[in-house]
């Protein structure tokens, strides 16, 4: 039996977000720019999306640099396991998509990594936004280009107190 999803919005400084997932888990993160872009599933606020709504308001006035909200996302093997790498990339850090293929033992699975990059739902919470071509462009965001910017850039000065990175 599948479990029942649901869904609410944030109004963060990057624009509205859509929290969605069940009782036990977010499944998704997502940016909506568009009225057509919103659910029309079961609005619904669980304990898991009120607590991932509370760290990232926390997260986006800089008071919390990791998040404790059980995830859940489906996806092949390979996914997975560069999705669970995403997790270890520190806060206020960037890594290329060829070092994350090298962290997971396959440095020429660069074009993979960065489709399974652009296929992670959770946004923010697996930091795929940290990771960038390995001549430091911002290349690949679902969310835009200037969303991972703004991101990195609020990291990097929470972090160390400097306005920017790029």
């Amino acid at each position: 039996m599948m479990n029942q999803l649901y869904y609410t919005y944030y109004e963060s400084p990057i624009g509205l977000i859509c929290i969605g997932g069940t009782e036990q888990f977010i499944s998704e993160i997502m940016f909506i720019d568009n009225a057509e872009e919103m659910i029309h599933g079961e609005p619904g606020i669980t304990e898991v999306i009120h607590q991932c709504t509370e760290e990232l308001i926390a997260y986006f006035h800089g008071k919390r640099k990791d998040f404790q909200t059980p995830i859940f996302q489906e996806g092949t093997e390979f996914q997975q396991k560069t999705w669970e790498e995403l997790l270890t990339i520190p806060y206020g850090k960037t890594i290329s998509y060829l070092q994350l293929a090298e962290q997971i033992g396959d440095p020429k699975a660069t074009r993979a990594v960065a489709a399974a990059n652009g296929k992670n739902k959770l946004m923010i919470l697996r930091p795929c936004h940290r990771v960038i071509g390995s001549d430091r462009s911002l290349t690949g965001y679902a969310g835009g280009t200037w969303r991972k910017k703004w991101l990195l850039q609020h990291e990097f000065k929470t972090n160390l107190g400097i306005q920017t990175l790029f």
